[in-house]
């Protein structure tokens, strides 16, 4: 377990749990990194979107890290702080956990997704004057792998995972600024994508969006549609078309050189 903050902990809530994550190297040799985002709604953490995914990737060769953000009670910006504050740290110690710094990536799903989507677009270059050199380092990913994520806070939203981030009675400024469909540019990293086109509690609607916005800023993506499944898949083993998204997904990720 590595906590995010050694000291204190930012927006703390009084007896809430402290964000950590949990490193699984694939070996002893240096390469790069994925960091996990488990869905749940921003109300939880889903197991099977973390740890499995963590052996699947470790099979790769590529070292992963599961990341426990913070939920409801916590509000935005409190699980896009944990997100920052993990891909930093990621960096930081890259030379003692035998991480290439230059290829670190995030993967998230569904509510994780978002949050993952928000990283890759949201990110910045590091406070270079920080006391604290974790605070130091960049947090924008190499590239950014979404299952099936909520992406926008408009039309096609999740409304759980909407209230859970924001409150109820949110400002439509609110959602806008974290409908991140809105806020792709040519530096979002290169993205693959995949989703269910008969996912009920996220439309398929939130691949598009984000797919489309990638093209339009000239982006490399890869975007996967399967024609049915259920929503919150994970590594979709017992799915007979689903399942085929993490070979594909390992093609591109040799592609973008992880």
């Amino acid at each position: 377990m590595i906590h995010l903050w050694e000291d204190e902990v930012p927006f703390k809530l009084d007896g809430e749990e402290t964000p950590y994550m949990t490193f699984y190297p694939a070996g002893s040799e240096t390469a790069p990194a994925m960091l996990i985002f488990p869905g749940g709604g921003y109300a939880r953490r889903a197991f099977h979107e973390g740890e499995p995914v963590a052996k699947w990737l470790n099979r790769l060769g590529t070292h992963a890290f599961v990341v426990q953000y913070r939920t409801a009670p916590y509000r935005h910006p409190v699980p896009l702080l944990d997100a920052s504050r993990a891909i930093r740290l990621v960096r930081h110690h890259a030379p003692s956990w035998k991480v290439d710094s230059e290829r670190v990536g995030v993967l998230g799903f569904s509510a994780g997704g978002h949050l993952a989507s928000t990283l890759a677009t949201k990110y910045d270059q590091g406070m270079k004057g920080a006391a604290d050199p974790v605070e130091q380092q960049p947090s924008r990913p190499d590239l950014l792998v979404l299952g099936y994520p909520v992406i926008t806070f408009g039309e096609h939203r999740h409304d759980g995972s909407m209230e859970n981030l924001l409150g109820a009675g949110s400002s439509g400024e609110q959602r806008l600024f974290l409908s991140n469909e809105r806020h792709v540019t040519k530096e979002t990293p290169p993205s693959f994508l995949w989703h269910t086109a008969d996912d009920e509690p996220v439309p398929v609607e939130n691949s598009l969006l984000f797919a489309a916005a990638l093209s339009r800023a000239s982006v490399p993506f890869d975007l996967h549609i399967f024609e049915s499944g259920r929503h919150g898949l994970g590594l979709a083993t017992d799915h007979k078309e689903a399942s085929k998204w993490t070979s594909v997904c390992e093609n591109w990720l040799r592609k973008q050189g992880f």
